[in-house]
């Protein structure tokens, strides 16, 4: 019978400021004692999320200290199957240091839900209306991404765990769930700008003069609620300890390798560090001739994808059976440590090659697994919509870049190159 985590006694998040600019309060909890080190497991459907993360969190366990398994993405419970034990939302303690919960996204829609709607209160006390009801409420599409975000920021926050290892969903729906705290984060700013809080003190005058009643300060302090939220959930995920594991199913076609570079591509579009790719179900030696054949290609691809990533790449044997618990025991698989997360990888930076290359200044961007034919670049004002296959990111310019015109772009050895020339009329003469 599986028994509940202990809850601790004070909530890491009542120290931080949610004033605090967006670096500050990353570099706070980005922190080893406040966030966790986290391996979002992913892939493709079908290629053995949820046997793998589980063996990692198994393995993570015995060897990196107090672990949780957190089961994203798990519709028939193949991780309960797994582990031995009917998973609820609430962590549960499963042998040793490992701990497993399940996340379920109505549950955590009606939670979201009644957090927004007390704050939205004042809104239907001026409508006169009444507010849903708790079991009125039905998860929308899309409420799982939102679910998923919340239980990295929650279990995070909480600072039970040393490592988390999350059953993610296939890498589509990942990339979704991570990039929306950007976004909305996106549009907040544009809908209630930060810089009308300071035009509070003038609204009994605007709204005198122009008849029209003015927004009350709930608006703004549910912006920055909503602010402070994001930033938290952004907070876990762009921790320097936050990586991703993509599984691959053996044997792999040219297909599977294409859609794999571009998942790559799109999770580095968005900041997502790939540690390792795992690469399941791969034919062991044996005395069958009808298999031999079907071994050998499946070790030229493997060597084919060892030959062309820049980061370790693991085989993981096939059973020849479906995998019981048994059989993910740590060392079993021989599946790499989960260790610390290594170096970071380049960020994104501004070259100034006024001197020597026509005045041109050059932004790197890193997209490996990037296909030149995949590609998609638009300046709108300050800001640079990039587009890679069907992942896209609308970034803002450094300073230096909005005062300039985008000159070209080229793709080479996983770097995006976009090239400005200074703008005269708003470029610093000398």
């Amino acid at each position: 019978m599986a028994s509940p985590a202990p809850r601790p006694d004070s909530d890491p998040r009542a120290d931080s400021d949610p004033r605090a600019d967006r670096e500050s309060r990353a570099s706070l909890v980005s922190r080893a004692d406040l966030v966790p080190r986290t391996v979002l497991v992913s892939g493709a459907g079908g290629s053995g999320r949820s046997t793998l993360a589980t063996a990692l969190a198994q393995q993570a366990a015995a060897g990196s200290g107090r672990t949780l398994l957190l089961a994203a993405d798990d519709p028939h419970r193949t991780v309960d199957r797994l582990v031995g034990a009917r998973l609820s939302p609430e962590p549960a303690r499963l042998d040793g240091g490992l701990f497993a919960a399940r996340l379920d996204p109505q549950t955590a829609f009606r939670d979201a839900a009644d957090r927004l709607l007390s704050r939205a209160k004042p809104l239907f006390d001026l409508l006169g209306v009444d507010p849903l009801e708790r079991d009125e409420l039905s998860a929308l599409p899309g409420a799982a991404h939102l679910a998923l975000l919340d239980a990295l920021r929650t279990h995070a926050a909480r600072g039970d765990w040393d490592v988390l290892v999350v059953d993610a969903p296939v890498v589509a729906e990942l990339l979704a769930a991570l990039a929306l705290p950007e976004q909305l984060d996106r549009y907040l700013a544009r809908l209630v700008p930060e810089q009308r809080q300071a035009a509070r003190a003038l609204r009994p005058v605007l709204a005198a003069v122009a008849g029209v009643p003015m927004p009350s300060d709930w608006v703004y302090e549910a912006r920055a609620w909503a602010a402070a939220e994001l930033d938290e959930v952004r907070a876990v995920t762009d921790a320097p300890g936050t990586t991703v594991r993509l599984v691959l199913d053996a044997p792999s076609g040219p297909l599977a390798g294409a859609a794999l570079r571009q998942a790559r591509a799109g999770l580095a579009l968005h900041g997502q560090r790939v540690e390792s790719l795992l690469v399941n179900r791969l034919v062991p030696e044996g005395d069958e001739p009808f298999l031999a054949g079907l071994r050998r290609e499946q070790q030229r691809q493997l060597e084919a994808l060892r030959a062309e990533w820049d980061v370790p790449v693991h085989g993981v044997p096939h059973l020849g059976r479906e995998p019981g618990p048994a059989d993910l025991l740590p060392g079993s698989l021989g599946l790499p440590p989960v260790g610390p997360s290594g170096p970071l990888p380049e960020p994104w930076g501004v070259e100034d090659l006024r001197e020597g290359d026509e005045g041109a200044l050059v932004w790197r961007i890193p997209l490996p697994g990037a296909d030149r034919a995949d590609l998609d670049l638009v300046r709108r004002g300050d800001d640079l919509v990039l587009g890679v296959g069907g992942y896209r990111r609308t970034v803002a310019l450094p300073s230096a870049l909005r005062r300039c015109t985008v000159a070209g772009a080229g793709l080479r050895d996983g770097f995006l190159a976009v090239r400005f020339t200074p703008d005269p009329a708003l470029w610093p003469k000398g």
